[in-house]
């Protein structure tokens, strides 16, 4: 409750923990997948290198989407530490997964851009703890190919946070007393060709 009266409450933007040189993102799986990550510090075994991978800058948005770790197949929370240089370069790369008139000459040449695309940008409406949308729009940010396999074998550090998010499963209901969530701020890339869809 102390952070989210600095959140921006409406818009686009990229709510994230990070510092000088590296920025976390999220993603849920079954333990086969995430347990191996975080114990190896990589993705490998069970995880596919064949298909799309989403990342998500963004906490609570993370939860929503897994039911706080609820959710079968969705039990094991991984924070994935990501070198802001690497992160930047995903956003660069990025294509957006609805047609933008102001980027795209046509939906054909929209339609071509996101076939050839190793990262997919999606903008959705952000949650609040109990799942209720918000007017302020959340990140994801969607991996294949190259970029994935480098999203993979590259990051930084793999920490599971499963524990901390079943010990705070049961605040997340109004009014939040004793909610606890990284804290996050308003992430602004280095990079300005990382501004495109920003």
């Amino acid at each position: 409750m102390e952070q989210v009266e600095t959140w921006p409450p409406n818009g686009r933007h990229i709510l994230a923990q990070y510092d000088k040189e590296s920025i976390v993102v999220y993603q849920a799986y079954r333990p086969e997948i995430g347990l191996f990550a975080a114990q190896n510090g990589h993705f490998g075994g069970a995880f596919s290198y064949n298909r799309m991978s989403w990342i998500k800058p963004n906490f609570l948005w993370m939860m929503y989407r897994s039911g706080w770790g609820a959710k079968e197949g969705q039990e094991v929370i991984l924070a994935v530490r990501l070198s802001r240089t690497f992160f930047d370069d995903c956003l660069e790369k990025a294509v957006p997964s609805s047609f933008d008139s102001t980027r795209f000459e046509s939906r054909t040449a929209w339609a071509d851009a996101v076939q050839n695309s190793e990262v997919r940008l999606q903008w959705d409406p952000d949650h609040d703890p109990v799942g209720n949308k918000q007017e302020r729009r959340a990140i994801q940010l969607g991996l294949r190919g190259e970029m994935l396999r480098r999203y993979g074998q590259e990051c930084l550090s793999i920490t599971d946070i499963s524990t901390f998010v079943q010990s705070q499963r049961p605040n997340a209901t109004p009014p939040y007393t004793h909610l606890l969530t990284p804290k996050e701020a308003v992430y602004l890339p280095q990079s300005p060709a990382a501004w495109m869809d920003l």
